[in-house]
């Protein structure tokens, strides 16, 4: 029972390291300069909403259900998310009300974002990424650039075992090179 604990630490540290990953590249200055992602607070969020669905997809599927690595994912985006309501300046009785918001915004998207890649006519996934993250209704070039760059990290991602994307062993797509490959 010793060793429970520094076992933990070490499952924390991967899914600390496997987290930080994904905001990283949430906060590609690309997504937000070449593709026309808003750069807002609801922007940012949406973009680390993207990461974590792409990667929460792939472990679900390679294990047929969320795994605890998964679940302890989660729970450190939903940790981080109430961190930065409260150093925001929301206050200890709105904070609830926002995270339930959160966890809706995750799993609406997760749903949508998943029928959007599972569908081979991309419309699907532009119509659900030009409504969640650009809120319109009509797909833009950023818009079309955007969904590509998902389908080549849902790609990427699929052709990782589940230990290299629990362990951050794994890239995500370089966006300038999506957004570039999409230019007219």
């Amino acid at each position: 029972m010793i060793s429970l604990p520094f076992r933990r630490a070490s499952q924390s540290g991967k899914i600390d390291a496997l987290y930080g990953m994904i905001v990283a590249q949430a906060r590609s200055p690309e997504f937000y300069r070449d593709y026309g992602v808003p750069d807002t607070v609801d922007g940012r969020l949406d973009m680390i909403l993207l990461h974590l669905v792409l990667v929460l997809r792939q472990i679900t599927k390679a294990h047929g259900a969320l795994p605890p690595a998964g679940q302890r994912l989660f729970d450190r985006f939903l940790q981080d998310m109430d961190a930065n309501f409260r150093e925001m300046g929301v206050g200890d009785l709105t904070v609830p009300k926002r995270m339930q918001k959160v966890g809706e915004a995750y799993y609406g998207r997760s749903k949508v974002y998943e029928s959007g890649l599972a569908d081979d006519d991309p419309s699907t996934l532009e119509a659900a990424v030009a409504r969640n993250v650009f809120g319109a209704s009509e797909p833009t070039l950023g818009v079309k650039r955007l969904a590509a760059y998902m389908r080549e990290a849902a790609t990427r991602l699929e052709q990782q075992n589940a230990d290299a994307i629990v362990t951050a062993g794994f890239e995500f797509p370089d966006p300038k090179s999506t957004a570039e490959s999409r230019r007219p």
